[in-house]
């Protein structure tokens, strides 16, 4: 059983993040002496019922802690083997769900908010991050929850997504249980618990702010090239019209020169003259 005292103590303690029913704290209050069936359930509906709205990263964290510190009456392993059966079967829902149900909505081609072209983006981005992509996902909210679903609809080999969900489930789903658990017996940790929340939440989505730079920068590297290979080839039409243009502009610019060519050429014409009337 959960004491209450304790509980009430730690409420007080957590920052309010959004409404109360949200808080991990809250939320372990209230199951009572299910918390064990409570957590992995919210974590499952999270993951596999399309909800992102739940506090998946803080509650693993919140429950190891919790363990660590006697206040829930179940051993740390049988925590981490049922929220890594909860994490591995969430995401295996969503899969299907995107598969199954995912073509019939993205295959309507007047439909105003699915398009073909989103299947097409969705095949690309897991042929370009494959597994990578899953197991980063699990570590962001709402992304971790739309991730299987994306890979189920762009149609991603279920051999390969099973072993990554494995590997995801594991490190999230069972990683942040024991790093909570090791944490929160430190007192420090436990007595700034809602700094620590923040900072798992910061950390969860780190990974995808770097993936996001890497492409923005990637972007912009290939712009920056295309722009400058357009200048150049501005630069050779430019050279190549000046060229062009160079014989008038030569002749405007070299006066002197025009008049040696007149001069010659009246020479010529007056000895032509000449000669002919020398003839007559």
């Amino acid at each position: 059983m959960i004491s209450a005292d304790i509980l009430a103590s730690a409420g007080d303690q957590v920052v309010a993040l959004g409404p109360d029913w949200l808080n991990a704290d809250s939320l372990i209050s209230s199951f009572g002496g299910y918390a064990l069936i409570g957590i992995c359930l919210v974590i499952f509906v999270e993951t596999g019922l399309l909800f992102p709205f739940l506090p998946g990263d803080s509650l693993l964290f919140t429950a190891g802690m919790l363990v660590a510190q006697d206040q829930l009456d179940f051993p740390l392993w049988l925590l981490c083997i049922l929220l890594f059966l909860a994490a591995f079967a969430g995401d295996q829902c969503s899969y299907l769900i995107g598969r199954t149900v995912g073509p019939k909505i993205f295959n309507k081609p007047d439909s105003r908010f699915f398009k073909q072209s989103y299947v097409d983006q969705t095949n690309a981005f897991f042929d370009k991050y494959g597994g990578r992509a899953l197991i980063l996902a699990r570590f962001a909210p709402f992304v971790r929850t739309y991730a299987p679903v994306a890979a189920g609809v762009g149609k991603m080999s279920y051999r390969h997504f099973v072993s990554y969900n494995v590997i995801g489930a594991l490190l999230w789903g069972v990683g942040i249980t024991v790093l909570g658990y090791f944490l929160g017996q430190i007192s420090f940790v436990h007595d700034n618990i809602e700094v620590i929340l923040v900072i798992i939440v910061f950390v969860s989505v780190l990974p995808i702010i770097i993936e996001v730079s890497r492409g923005w920068v990637s972007k912009r590297k290939a712009a920056g090239a295309a722009g400058t290979d357009g200048a150049e080839g501005a630069e050779g039409a430019e050279d190549t019209a000046g060229t062009a243009a160079l014989s008038p502009a030569a002749a405007a610019a070299a006066p002197g020169s025009l008049a040696v060519a007149s001069e010659a050429e009246a020479s010529d014409v007056v000895e032509g003259t000449t000669s002919d009337d020398k003839e007559h």
